[in-house]
């Protein structure tokens, strides 16, 4: 069997597969890794809609998401998240 997906996985996954330069990843299933909030920043975004960013992310997390329950995420550029 795999290892369990956590929050630290998650964020390492996303800086490294979306150059992301700030991931914030909470586990909302009560720790057993099957429910998952996530705020990405990354420049990748950069021009893309909100549609288009969830496919990036979700192709990046492809083979996690499958293994997950639930999965939300807000993704934003740099930019988007400095005026927050």
């Amino acid at each position: 069997m795999a290892d369990p997906i956590t929050e630290s996985y998650l964020q390492e996954a996303l800086v490294e597969r979306l150059n992301a330069t700030k991931v914030e990843v909470d586990d909302i299933s009560g720790g057993c890794g099957q429910a998952f909030k996530a705020t990405i920043v990354s420049p990748q975004f950069v021009g893309l809609n909100t549609l288009k960013r969830h496919r990036l992310v979700n192709a990046a997390l492809k083979e996690e998401i499958a293994r997950i329950h639930a999965w939300t995420m807000t993704c934003l550029t740099p930019e988007q998240y400095d005026a927050r």
